[in-house]
């Protein structure tokens, strides 16, 4: 198993946009509302296609308060990058005027740390990179230093109280060595989304969800059958997991792992080329079956954006 996607909580859209599909260079892939409340947006940002584990997708909340990151939380979203990138990153944070510290070596990797609009903490790993994990050869940043995916997350914790366990016996990441006090959990899948890293800092507050913190993170299920196998495993060992939910391009479960985290497990498929074309993909909004009908009051309730794909004058 390795990570599906990750889900954090923004502010401005239109800054968030600019930030990831701009200077980051991510694709927009599909652009969406906020299934449980659809007065919202939902960005999905990835690779090509969004494979799993290219995706990084944000709740865009205007004048929603500001989050905290602390203990029992995903604290940092790490993005891999190719081994000899590092210059032309350094160099693109520095002509966006965006600071950064590093990069410092962790285990076997050079990271470059530094935070977006909201202040979520990011991470740019460059180390080498699978056949696997694919740039999207038609972004603004050429292939050979565009981001790959997802290279992982970093869990904060207060002691120990039984995520270690449940990365290792129940989602297939085993223990991968300590480093300046994080202790690794690795997938044996080739590909994006393979590292799990967990901070114990005893004593530290806990993190306080909000904007510039992560929401969630979710774990891939190659099928709906092993999704099942998964979620009853889960529930024999006496977690609370949510029935299945329809996600459109993906299905899910819910539950919270033993440190407070909000985990999901997600289908790989069917993928976000079911209702637009791969050349089309994020280049309008998308609705789900029970919202078409309601189309015209949700795009009143939406901000306006200007899209990547948009040539000048487009908008939503």
């Amino acid at each position: 198993m390795a990570i599906h996607h990750i889900t954090a909580i923004a502010g401005d859209p239109q800054r968030n946009l600019d930030f990831y599909a701009g200077v980051l260079g991510l694709r927009l892939v599909k652009l969406t509302v906020n299934f449980d409340d659809p007065g919202s947006y939902h960005f999905y940002y990835g690779d090509e296609i969004g494979r799993p584990g290219s995706l990084l997708t944000f709740f865009p909340w205007p004048g929603a308060h500001r989050g905290r990151q602390g203990g029992g939380q995903i604290a940092t979203v790490a993005l891999a990058i190719p081994a000899g990138s590092l210059g032309f990153w350094i160099e693109r944070l520095l002509s966006q005027g965006i600071q950064y510290e590093g990069p410092s070596r962790r285990f076997d990797d050079q990271v470059l740390s530094l935070t977006d609009p909201d202040g979520l903490l990011l991470e740019l790993v460059a180390g080498d990179v699978s056949s696997a994990e694919q740039p999207w050869n038609d972004g603004p940043i050429s292939p050979e230093y565009a981001i790959r995916g997802l290279h992982g997350a970093t869990i904060w914790e207060d002691g120990d109280r039984g995520t270690a366990k449940l990365l290792a016996e129940m989602l297939g990441f085993q223990p991968h060595g300590e480093d300046k006090g994080l202790l690794r959990f690795q997938a044996e899948a080739n590909g994006s989304g393979v590292v799990v890293n967990l901070r114990r800092a005893s004593g530290f507050w806990r993190g306080a969800s909000g904007v510039g913190t992560v929401h969630h993170m979710a774990f891939r299920a190659a099928s709906d059958a092993s999704q099942l196998e998964q979620r009853a495993a889960i529930e024999a060992r006496g977690l609370s997991i949510t029935p299945v939910v329809d996600r459109q391009y993906f299905n899910s479960v819910y539950f919270k792992e033993p440190g407070g985290v909000l985990f999901e497990i997600a289908t790989d498929g069917p993928g976000f080329t079911i209702d637009e074309a791969p050349a089309e993909l994020g280049s309008q909004l998308k609705l789900p079956p029970i919202y078409q009908t309601y189309r015209e009051q949700i795009e009143r309730a939406l901000p306006p954006l200007r899209l990547p794909h948009a040539t000048a004058g487009q908008g939503r």
